[in-house]
C-alpha cells in the first residue's frame, strides 16, 4: 500500500505547488510554443471520445432554440459549464499521458 501512497503524496505536494501565487510562472512561454498541436491533440481526442457527435449537436440545437429567454440563458450558462468542465478533464488526461510517454522515454534513453 505504501508504494500507492507515494505517487499521491508526490501529486498532492505537485498540485500545492501550483496552488501558490507563483505556480503557474513561466507556463506562458512553454504553451505559447506548444498550444497548437495541443489544440489539435485535444481536438482529435474530443472527437475520437465522441463528444462532438449527433447527441452533442442536438444539445447545442435544444439549448440555442430554447423559446423561453431566462430558460435558454440558464440553459447556455449550464453549457458552457459542462463543455468547460469536459474539455479540462480531457485535457488533464491528455497531459498526463503525455507526461508518462515522456517520463518512458527518458527512462528508455538512459
Amino acid at each position: 500500500m505504501a508504494e500507492a501512497e507515494q505517487p499521491n503524496s508526490e501529486l498532492e505536494a505537485v498540485l500545492q505547488e501550483l496552488a501558490e501565487p507563483q505556480g503557474f510562472d513561466g507556463i506562458e512561454e512553454r504553451m505559447a510554443a506548444i498550444a497548437p498541436q495541443l489544440q489539435e491533440l485535444l481536438d482529435g481526442a474530443l472527437s475520437a471520445g465522441g463528444w462532438f457527435d449527433d447527441a452533442h449537436e442536438g444539445m447545442v440545437l435544444k439549448t440555442a432554440t430554447q423559446p423561453d429567454a431566462d430558460q435558454r440563458i440558464d440553459e447556455v450558462r449550464n453549457f458552457v459549464l459542462e463543455q468547460t468542465r469536459l474539455g479540462m478533464l480531457v485535457g488533464v488526461a491528455v497531459g498526463w499521458e503525455l507526461a508518462e510517454r515522456l517520463e518512458a522515454r527518458r527512462a528508455d534513453a538512459q
